[in-house]
């Protein structure tokens, strides 16, 4: 893993020089987890930032709270690095400061996901200095996934194959949802320790499935993300899972998400399942390199539109260490398509107060077409208890 990672920040500091870039602040979990190897876990939320200062010649410079920089350190390839204390003249502010340099003239930063108080201390410490974004930069990057990645990705859909089984024996009337995710969890973490060695970087992984898994059943299953309750099932029940917050591995994100219904399906409910299963199909079967991403949108609207359905949904997003990347599989984006992007692709309908279809996969294109990421049937899933 450090290997690749410390390629790719190579690979970002000549496209840095090649287009001018002098110096950049990383806050992102994902893009330092994606350039330095490493995450942390005291985030923001802690008032603990985390950044990785990028220099286009100079090695790169991590900046961590205090309290994690031995694991961080051990975790990373980079070896500048910098602790900041929360008392004293070791503050973060400090340790980002020296690192950045006096009075730059443009710094360039992750403008869409840098917290509010470091932006806040680079617009007082640097009032004169543009700050440019450097997030298309390391998001043309991130599009194409390489093979080392696309086999943890592989290994992350094994666990989520592991995780839905689960989620499907462990439905029946009387059940309540929470119980469902209760296994999910179990499952996913047991699938995941497989493919640990705990060994080295491996040591620093930890298999645990964790958030709020989001389920829906019954008439609920039309408010799309809701968490489990303490909602029993009953017959005749659609219930959704949607693991796009759980289905990770290594810091690799999927998507992944089934309907079920238990003991028997009524007839309005499968034509709405059906639909969405229909539409994904096709959107999957249109991509292949050369595609334009809003083409696969409009085979999925096109099935829609058809079966007499509405969706005011995606059909995809690209998906990689962030749960969002680009491009994404709607109206609008013109990407184009090429080998080795990855996408989580679905269908889905709302039938508010009713109903829903939903159904999502992950893939990742080939050079004639794509490959599954993520596996289970694709059809009219009902249960026997």
């Amino acid at each position: 893993m450090l290997d690749h990672a410390k390629q790719r920040l190579l690979t970002l500091q000549s496209t840095m020089q090649a287009q001018n870039i002098s110096k950049a602040v990383f806050t992102d979990e994902s893009s330092i987890a994606y350039l330095a190897g490493f995450w942390g876990y005291l985030g923001i939320e802690f008032g603990r930032p985390t950044m990785l200062v990028v220099d286009a010649v100079n090695p790169p410079i991590v900046i961590t709270p205090l309290m994690e920089s031995e694991m961080v350190g051990a975790m990373t390839w980079v070896e500048d690095l910098r602790p900041w204390e929360d008392f004293g003249n070791r503050g973060w502010a400090t340790v980002l400061a020296e690192a950045v340099g006096q009075s730059p003239n443009t710094l360039w930063i992750e403008r869409g996901h840098i917290p509010a108080i470091v932006r806040n201390m680079l617009d007082e410490m640097y009032p004169a200095c543009t700050l440019a974004d450097i997030s298309p930069v390391l998001g043309d990057m991130r599009m194409i996934k390489s093979p080392f990645e696309i086999d943890i990705m592989r290994e992350a859909g094994a666990i989520a194959g592991a995780m839905m089984q689960a989620a499907h024996e462990s439905l029946a009337e009387g059940v309540p949802e929470y119980e469902s995710a209760l296994a999910v969890i179990d499952a996913g973490s047991r699938k995941a320790a497989t493919f640990l060695t705990g060994q080295g970087w491996d040591q620093f992984v930890s298999p645990m499935i964790h958030n709020l898994q989001i389920l829906q059943s019954g008439s609920d299953t039309s408010m799309v993300h809701r968490r489990a309750s303490i909602k029993p099932y009953e017959k005749f029940d659609p219930v959704y899972f949607c693991f796009c917050n759980m289905a990770q591995f290594k810091q690799y994100k999927l998507g992944f998400d089934r309907m079920f219904h238990i003991g028997a399906i009524e007839d309005a409910a499968a034509d709405v399942q059906l639909a969405a299963i229909e539409a994904q199909q096709v959107a999957i079967a249109v991509i292949k390199p050369g595609v334009i991403a809003q083409e696969v949108a409009a085979a999925a609207n096109a099935v829609y539109a058809a079966r007499g359905y509405a969706t005011g949904y995606r059909t995809g997003r690209s998906i990689g260490m962030a749960y969002l990347e680009a491009p994404e599989l709607k109206a609008g984006d013109m990407t184009v398509l090429k080998s080795g992007m990855t996408f989580a692709v679905d269908g889905g309908i709302s039938i508010d107060g009713k109903t829903a279809g939903r159904i999502g996969d992950s893939i990742v294109v080939t050079d004639t077409g794509s490959e599954y990421l993520t596996d289970y049937p694709r059809e009219l899933l009902i249960t026997d208890r």
